[in-house]
């Protein structure tokens, strides 16, 4: 039997020249999520940031007096270091109060995710992992201008009997090789996953940005050293 290929982490299959020089909606959506999430962890002021992007989170960040830090497989987005997630050498253990992946880990084949899991675990204390949800989404949803009440129902739509084998990049224009909520790939698969790694802090959808499913997480491997304290 032969054995199966597993493509390594490379960068994305477009113009990412011109990717970066875009800017939408959902890039300050994610910003603002991302510093909310950061209020989660007490003190925390180191952050590495993985998978830069376009560099909106790093400005916003960074005008909010984190100490920012970022790594990327792709020196298109001039990243402070050039690596792939699932293997950060270049670290220290317990290194950073918090590792910021966002739109990150489903580039990567099924047999590299642990990896990067365990690696994100071990040079950061806590960390807040963002992931793209499968399908078209509609909401119905009720709120009042303080968002007091913020009621809200999603349905996401597509085939729920198909499933990949992490192996071929064939979600978002073969630039995902995995998205939330494919056979394996449901949240509660994930928590499974990050369990290994990580106390759950958070799961969460983002109403304001339906194909994000969110998790604040905190490093098994440095409880001690997180920086709530406890």
């Amino acid at each position: 039997m032969s054995k199966k290929f597993v493509p390594e982490p490379t960068v994305m299959p477009v113009d990412r020249s011109n990717w970066a020089k875009q800017l939408g909606l959902n890039n300050f959506i994610n910003a603002f999520y991302q510093f909310n999430d950061l209020q989660l962890f007490n003190d925390c002021r180191k952050v590495l940031i993985v998978g830069l992007g376009q560099g909106l989170e790093r400005i916003v960040l960074k005008w909010r007096g984190y100490e920012i830090t970022t790594l990327d497989i792709d020196e298109t987005f001039q990243p402070d270091y050039v690596g792939s997630v699932h293997d950060l050498h270049m670290f220290k253990d317990g290194q950073f109060d918090a590792v910021i992946a966002s739109h990150v880990l489903e580039h990567l084949a099924v047999p590299y995710l642990d990896s990067a899991l365990g690696e994100i675990a071990r040079v950061g204390r806590n960390a807040i992992i963002y992931l793209p949800v499968h399908g078209k989404h509609l909401q119905w949803r009720f709120m009042t201008g303080s968002r007091i009440i913020d009621l809200s129902l999603i349905i996401d739509l597509f085939n729920y009997f198909k499933k990949t084998n992490g192996l071929k990049p064939c979600y978002m224009e073969n630039q995902h090789f995995w998205e939330i909520g494919i056979r394996g790939f449901k949240v509660k698969d994930m928590v499974k996953r990050f369990s290994n790694f990580f106390d759950i802090i958070s799961v969460y959808r983002n109403r304001d940005w339906l194909p994000s499913q969110n998790f604040v997480l905190v490093s098994k491997f440095n409880h001690r050293n997180r920086c709530d304290g406890t």
